[in-house]
């Protein structure tokens, strides 16, 4: 019941940014890269592992150095959207950078 609710609840934010995205895109932007997912996050990990820092600290470092990847789709993604390129490419071409930089954040973080 209690991974049903975190779903539901997951969904409910993902279904709103959406929703918001056909009028407002810049905003919805902003509410999909916010904290709010990072903040769900230590929600369900605070409530699966009471009083457990070590957990917490070292998954604040990740999201914090994480930024970096998701920042360098976001650019990519930006880029190609100007050059008109289709979806799919983009997203492709996002990914594979993200992809790139996520590997090397790992390879930093241990």
């Amino acid at each position: 019941m209690r991974f049903a609710i975190k779903l539901l609840i997951s969904v409910c934010v993902i279904a709103f940014c959406a929703g918001i995205g056909r009028k407002l895109p810049t905003l919805a932007g902003l509410i999909a890269v916010m904290p709010l997912t990072g903040l769900i996050v230590l929600v369900w990990l605070c409530l699966d592992n009471p009083d457990n820092f070590n957990l917490m600290t070292e998954y604040t470092k990740g999201a914090l150095w994480g930024i970096v990847p998701s920042v360098l789709f976001f650019l990519v993604a930006f880029m190609c959207f100007h050059k008109r390129l289709s979806l799919w490419i983009v997203l492709c071409a996002g990914f594979a950078v993200w992809l790139v930089a996520a590997f090397i954040h790992q390879w930093l973080l241990k």
